[in-house]
């Protein structure tokens, strides 16, 4: 098995520190090792939490990041704390998929993404937001507009 070379993750092995409130800055990529693959990522966060930007009262998620990566892929506990991150953070339920979304697409570049959220209800209301996102002039835009067009609601 190839040796893994330390890619410069500052988060992976070492103690883990909470930020307190909405934090990009904690995302971290590492190399595909299979880019000439097209392959599917999936990341189930059954606990996201985050807070009503108008009441503060907590709202509770499960959120679900699908991508096909191209050069980097996200560090699974960098993203999980990026996703903690949301914790004190005040935004509507829409706000947050597609802010998730876009800074996911930011940092890696994927050739697709999408995330949901399942937010549970709140005064007798669920909320599914979903986004998705498909790089430009590439087949995965057709993707993107196709899996839109046909997404099904959990």
């Amino acid at each position: 098995m190839e040796e893994r070379k330390d890619e410069g993750l500052k988060q992976l092995g070492r103690k883990t520190v909470y930020s307190t409130d909405y934090d990009p800055g904690v995302l971290e990529t590492f190399e595909n090792r299979h880019r000439g693959n097209d392959y599917w990522v999936q990341f189930n966060c059954p606990e996201f939490t985050t807070l009503c930007p108008i009441t503060g009262q907590p709202d509770f998620a499960e959120l679900k990041i699908m991508y096909l990566p191209d050069e980097r892929m996200v560090e699974s506990k960098s993203l999980k704390l990026y996703l903690f991150s949301f914790r004190n953070h005040g935004d509507f339920h829409e706000d947050c998929v597609n802010t998730i979304m876009k800074d996911l697409v930011k940092l890696m570049n994927p050739k697709y993404i999408e995330v949901q959220g399942l937010f549970t209800p709140r005064g007798g209301i669920s909320i599914y937001p979903y986004a998705n996102y498909g790089r430009p002039g590439t087949k995965y835009e057709k993707l993107a507009e196709q899996r839109l067009l046909a997404h099904q609601f959990a």
